[in-house]
């Protein structure tokens, strides 16, 4: 039985670039670091970053993202942290909470966000998608 994500690997191109990126913009905290790649921690979950010369510039066309999420005391300060850096923004927020899309250093599709599942079903409720079906139990 699955009993989680266990991690995420991000292909990049440049580790001393994407490393200062996620450490330093980001705000997550490093664990370990090696020739070609490093690990992050992003809360109790963990990020590898692995060299790879097959990484495609640029974001993809679709929705596809990674969220991180942040309290929402917390968030102005950590989405002002990667407007500074110059983060290119791909997507204007239009769901619940806080949200800010941005994209690392290789084009990946990033997002913090200060809801979390309870504040997105809860907003479902209030504004529920075409043909919504909700499997979970209040």
């Amino acid at each position: 039985m699955i009993t989680g994500i266990n991690h995420v690997t991000l292909a990049i191109s440049d580790l001393e670039r994407s490393f200062d990126f996620y450490v330093r913009v980001v705000g997550l905290k490093p664990v370990a670091k090696w020739d070609r790649g490093a690990y992050l921690e992003a809360g109790k979950d963990w990020i590898c970053l692995s060299l790879d010369s097959q990484t495609q510039p640029g974001p993809t066309a679709d929705y596809t993202h990674l969220a991180f999420s942040v309290d929402s005391a917390a968030f102005e300060a950590c989405a002002e942290a990667i407007r500074s850096h110059k983060a290119v923004i791909w997507k204007d927020n239009k769901s619940e909470g806080d949200s800010l899309y941005f994209l690392d250093p290789d084009g990946h599709k990033l997002e913090i966000h200060s809801g979390d599942l309870a504040t997105r079903l809860a907003a479902l409720k209030a504004h529920p998608y075409d043909g919504l079906e909700v499997y979970v139990q209040e």
